[in-house]
This record gives structure tokens, sequence and C-alpha cells, in this order.
């Protein structure tokens, strides 16, 4: 499911922010081998300080599995700043109706080959169908991606193939970028749903967003090992899911309090979260 992160609602998201600079590391600087600037295993440039608008996806187990950037052409982006030798000395394009899509990336170790919910495939799709919902409800005509031939093909057999190319390929560190330009339109849209067979609205509310990813990095401590939960366990994890306020929460805590003999205070820790990552479920 896909959550979108702009300048107005990042201060709600920055855990899920943090995963997704992780993630961007783990594909550009590990497993791609790009000169990207990595600090503290997260992987952040300059134009992510400009206040983009990120289209993330959130697995059902609450983990960040896929994103990519959006930014308006209208100021830096990379095209104009960064990769303006394809375009052959032709000025770089300038619209607040043209956005610059870039950062593009899924998880390769959480997600299978295939066609289902969990491939990369289908997290390619969700991506992009999220990216274009949302560019086309600002009033976005087209957009323009730095891609290289292998994701240009990727992109023409999932119903998703750019209409033009602006300039001509050009190597630029290990790989060979080009600018691909593609409509925001309803038809490009459908073409990628029918691909990978998704019909529902690909949007978390942000309520859903931040207790699905909060409830999941709570919980994880308390199972490491992958053994079963008891059933004592599996009551005191659902009361503490359904929580709604910080009385009901306390209330959960003093009955666990009572129970010394039977979680140890790291269990305890585990069971009940953190309160920041409660402060985001209610």
């Amino acid at each position: 499911m896909i959550i979108v992160i702009d300048g107005i609602n990042q201060h709600l998201f920055t855990d899920i922010l943090d995963e997704m600079y992780q993630l961007r590391a783990r594909v550009f600087g590990d497993r791609l081998g790009w000169e990207v600037n990595i600090e503290n295993g997260r992987e952040r440039d300059a134009f992510d300080d400009l206040h983009p608008a990120h289209v993330v996806s959130i697995n059902d187990d609450g983990d960040v599995v896929g994103c990519m950037r959006l930014l308006q052409t209208t100021g830096p982006h990379m095209m104009a700043d960064v990769f303006n030798a394809i375009l052959d000395g032709e000025p770089p394009i300038r619209s607040a109706q043209v956005w610059e899509a870039t950062r593009f990336c899924v998880d390769t170790k959480k997600l299978g080959r295939g066609r289902g919910k969990n491939s990369i495939s289908y997290v390619t799709s969700e991506v992009m169908i999220g990216s274009f919902e949302y560019a086309m409800q600002a009033g976005v005509l087209d957009s323009i991606a730095v891609i290289d031939p292998v994701m240009n093909r990727v992109l023409q057999r999932s119903g998703n193939a750019p209409y033009d190319y602006l300039g001509t390929a050009k190597p630029m560190g290990k790989v060979v970028a080009m600018a691909a330009m593609m409509d925001c339109s309803e038809e490009r849209i459908a073409g990628i749903r029918a691909y990978a067979g998704i019909e529902h609205d690909v949007f978390l509310s942000e309520d859903a967003a931040l207790a699905l990813f909060a409830r999941s990095k709570s919980l994880a401590p308390a199972n490491q090992d992958h053994k079963p939960l008891t059933d004592l366990e599996r009551y005191f994890v659902e009361q503490i899911s359904a929580s709604t306020t910080e009385d009901e929460r306390m209330a959960t805590l003093k009955l666990i309090e009572t129970l010394t003999d039977t979680f140890s205070p790291e269990q305890k820790v585990a069971l009940l979260g953190t309160p920041r990552a409660f402060a985001h479920e209610v």
C-alpha cells in the first residue's frame, strides 16, 4: 500500500522516511554501486531537502519495500543540475505541470519474483500507480525520469512505456542514463493496473500508515526468535493493538506489571512498544 510523504506531512513520518533512506542506501549504494552520498547507512542528497513528494510502498508487515521521489521542475532538480549532459545542450524543461521522478527502488531482499502481491513486479506497479495518480490530482501532465536501459525495458513490458525521450543516452558513472517522458494520464494508469491486476485503491490513509508501521516496529522485538506466542502473550498484543487512549494502554500496563514472574522487563517493553510508537497510533 502507498503513502505519499511531502513537505506538509513529513513531520509525521520521520521513522518511515528513515527506513526509506536506508532502503535507498542498500539499493543504490550496496547493490547497484552508484556513487551516492551514504551516511550512517542512509542515502540522501540535496534534493531531499527541497521537500519533494516521496511515494512509499509499505507491505502488510509494516516494512518499507519501495519508493519514488517526485520533484517539481520549476526549481533545482536532477535533470537540470546533475544529468544535463543528456540534453545535448538543450535547456531543461521547467514547468509546474511537469514533475521529475527519481530514486525509484524496491527491496529485492524482501520481495520475490513473479506477479504476486509480495513480488518486485507488483510493488513496482503499485509505486507507479501511486505516483501517477498523486501527480494527476496535483494537476501534473507529464513526468520526466532519468532511467537506465534496464529500467526502460521494465517500463516497456509493464504497460508503462515512455512516449518520448529527451536528448541522448549518456554514460554516467557506472550506468548509462537516459531521460524518459511519461504522460500522467488515465490511460497510462489503466495500462499499469491491467498489467499488475491491481483494481483497488492503492493509498493508505495517514492514520492507517502510521498505525501499521508503528505497530509492526513495536511488536517485532517480542518475537525475534520466531517462537509461537502463548495465549497470554497474544492477549496482551491484542489489547495493546486495540488501545485507542493512553488510559486504555496504562490499564494494560498495570496488568502486565502484576505478572513479574511471567514477563521480563525486556518482554514488557517489547509488548508495549515505545511511547513514541504508541503516539503514532492514537
